[in-house]
């Protein structure tokens, strides 16, 4: 798979899944603009990316911000000249049973997990219909199809998520763009390093294969799906989970 002459905006870029990611299709050719709020860690990423010889450029945006978003894909337009592979990948967590949850809380979930790759794909969407080509991959999680006690706004985010992909992909198909999602199971990244011990040991127990993911093992299947080799596939959810959820 190459992605030369190719421009990839990956949002959540300066650690974890989107840091991967990033990496990965910077690898196979692709210029990549990464966006994340850490300046530092997005600068160390594209010194990592340039000094292998591929290209990237730093976005500091916090997704939540509707104008910043407005903003920044204008500014990664102008700089890199298109966007060909939007992957929305930006996520928090805010745990909390339902009769303890905030507003507040659920708020920030949903508009920074959800309403974000909207606002995203809606700035993104012009360029590729111009070029008649596109791929929108958003990263959901298996909490968003089979649910998670505490976890009541992160789920119905992730879940959402795969209702956006698939709703995407029938407005868009016509013109050649494809819209898919992928949803990792138990990745090791620092969003799941604060759990504890127990929780992750027991985890792993119901990991069909036996381990928890690394965040390269969800970077494959995302450039994947953004190669001409994924051409006929839309629509589709990919699970990578080590058969945590089959079917």
């Amino acid at each position: 798979m190459s992605f030369s002459e190719r421009v990839a905006l990956v949002t959540g870029a300066s650690q974890g899944i989107g840091r991967a990611v990033a990496l990965q299709l910077a690898t196979q050719g692709a210029t990549v603009a990464v966006a994340a709020r850490n300046q530092e860690k997005l600068d160390e990423l594209v010194k990592e990316i340039t000094a292998t010889g591929g290209k990237a450029a730093t976005f500091v945006l916090d997704v939540s911000d509707e104008e910043q978003i407005k903003t920044v894909f204008k500014s990664v337009i102008s700089q890199l000249g298109k966007i060909d592979i939007l992957v929305n990948n930006a996520g928090i967590t805010r745990d909390q049973l339902v009769m303890r949850l905030k507003r507040a809380d659920w708020d920030v979930v949903i508009n920074t997990n959800l309403t974000s790759a909207y606002l995203c794909t809606q700035q993104a969407i012009s360029s590729m219909l111009k070029q008649r080509w596109g791929r929108i991959i958003n990263v959901t999680s298996v909490f968003g199809q089979i649910g998670q006690a505490g976890q009541a706004n992160y789920a119905s985010s992730k879940a959402g998520l795969i209702g956006l992909t698939m709703a995407l992909a029938r407005e868009v198909a016509s013109r050649n763009i494809t819209c898919n999602a992928v949803a990792p199971g138990f990745i090791e990244t620092s969003m799941t390093a604060v759990l504890s011990d127990e929780f992750k040991q027991n985890a792993v127990k119901m990991v069909p294969l036996g381990r928890s993911g690394s965040p390269e093992d969800v970077a494959h299947a995302v450039a994947f799906l953004a190669s001409e080799q994924a051409s006929y596939i839309t629509g589709h959810v990919l699970n990578v989970n080590g058969g945590l959820l089959m079917g």
